[in-house]
């Protein structure tokens, strides 16, 4: 089941359960649809892989398969992240 983590990982913007800018990765790495078009370009700076809209859980499920409260926000360095950007922002995540 997915945690359905409350914050994007690199800009802190809140995205709770119903957000539907909330993006995932394979890993579950979290990030809103504005850092995943403007800064990642498609490209998750923890693996590698593609987003994909994150679901939407049904509100009567909530209660009992609560969302993580957990915050993971850890700003990635962009120096770092650039080599793996170029190897893969042109080969589309299935392909990479």
């Amino acid at each position: 089941m997915l945690e359905l983590r409350p914050t994007c990982e690199h800009c802190n913007k809140a995205l709770p359960n119903n957000a539907t800018d909330a993006m995932i990765c394979s890993f579950e790495c979290t990030f809103c649809a504005g850092c995943v078009a403007n800064v990642l370009h498609n490209v998750c700076p923890n693996c590698g892989g593609g987003f994909a809209p994150r679901p939407i859980r049904p509100k009567d499920k909530l209660t009992k398969y609560r969302p993580t409260t957990k915050v993971t926000n850890k700003p990635f360095d962009m120096e770092l992240f650039t080599g793996m950007l170029q190897r893969y922002k042109d080969i589309p995540p299935e392909k990479r």
